[in-house]
């Protein structure tokens, strides 16, 4: 996100942590498009714990007094969609907070009914909010309905009462195939028992209607010379995928930034992980917008089966441990009843204490929800909790156990007795579930005649 300025004053402001009580939303003056007169549009760059960055904008009309909210994220469409399935069991269930973007959809299963996708904007509210702006769309035509169709406006008038007077329990889908909608776990950092997330590899035609290209070549038919063409770009493949194995080398490619568009360089290095087997360290660092972003990725594929790492913490060396937690794979501390959910994390390569120390930078208390006037006691609460027990494993006063599973098998923590079997730490490999393959991508590959 790029900090151009509207004035002297910067369009997106910096919410840091320790300043956050002090910031305020940029106001920019805009057209009313419903009376034509200026109005005042309010933006807001914010962090949703345990989410992303997202754009909350409003805007006020004081002569009409027409007003309207939106919210955007705030970062790319995300490498695979999301899909939420969520039980509402008690009343409580209906504040939970939601981000909804304009291409996900809201299924309520035991209505039968739909809110397509596209035809809301993005909007952040709750569960309660999505059913009361569901209502306000089917109200919104009834009167002419009425009079042109009265026997559709009767049908309609009796679902809205229906879904005017849903209680719980009931079921809300929802799924966004950009991968940028959320629902809250109030039990975080706790696994939600009512929740379950699955991320999904679109389909091409997802692709499509997000306007998304795919990357890929079809050959020209009946061009002169074609054989010959591809044999010579064969040969520099070759040659290029020849180069590109040193491990010595630092590789660099011109990238556009994913932030803010500008060209930049995305820098790569092949590691070999001793007793693992090879990675690949990707970097950027953009000049125009500060934006950092590093990432691992595995070398080698998917491995045949899953992996599953325990280590028992019972020593401060423990904490130096080299550990590779890949982007497919969950990370939990079972004492804690704390969960990191398959892909809601990138790819890294660090320490177990520099893992756990990036777990304590997502609790920060200085976003908002976690803190200030919009957050609940109980949630502060559990938040300090949590941070404290983190402070205590990372001062060796707490024994605990962590976990890796990852289904593609690209995970890694080190034994520091290797190569003889290490005391604290067990490897388990298992047979990937249908589910899991389906999230991997394996269903739809087919090697056969490569």
């Amino acid at each position: 996100m790029t900090d151009q300025p509207y004035g002297n004053v910067p369009l997106f402001r910096d919410l840091s942590a320790d300043r956050f009580e002090d910031q305020e939303a940029t106001e920019l003056e805009s057209m009313c498009m419903n009376c034509h007169e200026d109005g005042t549009t309010r933006l807001l760059l914010t962090k949703i714990p345990f989410f992303k960055d997202v754009i909350i904008s409003s805007f006020d009309c004081p002569h009409c007094g027409y007003k309207n909210n939106e919210v955007q994220p705030g970062g790319a469409i995300q490498d695979k969609g999301i899909k939420y399935t969520v039980e509402i069991k008690t009343e409580k269930d209906m504040s939970r907070q939601v981000v909804k973007s304009d291409s996900a959809s809201v299924v309520f299963p035991e209505l039968d009914f739909e809110i397509p996708a596209n035809s809301q904007k993005g909007v952040f509210t709750t569960i309660e909010g999505l059913i009361s702006r569901a209502v306000e769309g089917l109200e919104q035509d009834q009167p002419l309905r009425r009079i042109q169709h009265p026997e559709m406006a009767t049908k309609i008038d009796e679902f809205i009462q229906k879904l005017s007077s849903l209680k719980p329990p009931f079921t809300v889908v929802l799924d966004d195939p950009t991968g940028n909608s959320f629902i809250e776990n109030p039990v975080a950092p706790a696994v939600d028992p009512a929740m379950t997330v699955l991320t999904y590899k679109r389909t091409p035609e997802l692709d499509q209607q997000l306007g998304i290209v795919p990357s890929t070549y079809e050959e020209p038919s009946g061009a002169a010379g074609s054989n010959q063409s591809n044999a010579g770009d064969r040969q520099d493949a070759e040659q290029t995928e020849g180069a590109a194995v040193s491990k010595d080398e630092v590789l660099t490619f011109q990238v556009n930034c994913s932030n803010c568009n500008s060209p930049t360089e995305s820098r790569m290095k092949v590691v070999d992980i001793p007793f693992f087997k090879e990675i690949i360290l990707m970097s950027l660092n953009c000049e125009h917008c500060g934006c950092k972003s590093n990432e691992v990725k595995s070398g080698s594929g998917v491995e045949p089966k899953g992996k599953k790492i325990t280590l028992r913490i019972t020593d401060p060396s423990d904490l130096n441990r080299d550990i590779l937690k890949s982007e497919t794979c969950g990370f939990r501390i079972p004492e804690l009843e704390f969960e990191y959910y398959m892909s809601s994390d990138a790819g890294k390569f660090t320490t177990v204490e520099g893992m756990i120390t990036s777990i304590k930078e997502n609790f920060n208390l200085g976003q908002p929800f976690t803190s200030g006037d919009s957050a609940r006691e109980d949630r502060k609460r559990k938040v300090n909790e949590f941070t404290d027990k983190l402070d205590q494993i990372l001062a060796s006063k707490m024994q605990v156990t962590i976990i890796l599973d990852d289904p593609a098998g690209n995970s890694y923590l080190q034994n520091l007795y290797a190569p003889e079997p290490d005391p604290e730490m067990t490897i388990e490999e298992y047979e990937r579930t249908e589910e899991q393959n389906e999230e991997l991508g394996l269903n739809d590959m087919r090697t056969e005649n490569y």
